[in-house]
């Protein structure tokens, strides 16, 4: 199996991406520590951002690898290809951004965000593992 050049060039951003997980890593560790102050709602948000981001950059890595095999028609590759990224930066952004401010109560209107990448994440699992299976199943 050989690796084509745009998923080497992906491969590379997503993993470049990482460092910025790495930063919010630092982050948490000083709103942990209260040199950030945050409310609980806050603090909860950011936790989960920071979590999804790291494991949806991970998950997109997989997939990657994996999806050059299956020779999907152009349409479905993209939407597989790029599913599990977009929604590695949309759904920490809806978790950061929605709760940003001073002792915010509840999400503000960016939370959006979260849902829309939760969307995105779906379709591009639904897309790449039954592109996956079709290409196994027509392998044999």
């Amino acid at each position: 199996m050989s690796i084509q050049p745009y998923t080497l060039i992906l491969f590379g951003v997503l993993l470049l991406s990482l460092i910025t997980v790495e930063s919010g890593g630092w982050f948490l560790t000083r709103v942990g520590r209260g040199s950030i102050p945050a409310n609980t709602l806050q603090k909860n948000f950011f936790r989960a951002g920071h979590a999804h981001a790291a494991v949806l950059l991970m998950l997109s890595l997989v997939i990657l690898v994996v999806l050059d095999a299956a020779r999907m028609p152009r349409g479905f590759d993209l939407v597989a290809r790029f599913g599990v990224p977009v929604a590695a930066l949309l759904m920490p952004a809806g978790f950061f951004l929605s709760v940003l401010g001073k002792d915010p109560q509840r999400p503000n209107r960016l939370l959006a965000l979260l849902w829309i990448g939760a969307a995105s994440l779906t379709l591009g699992l639904l897309t790449a593992g039954v592109g996956l299976i079709i290409a196994g199943i027509n392998a044999t």
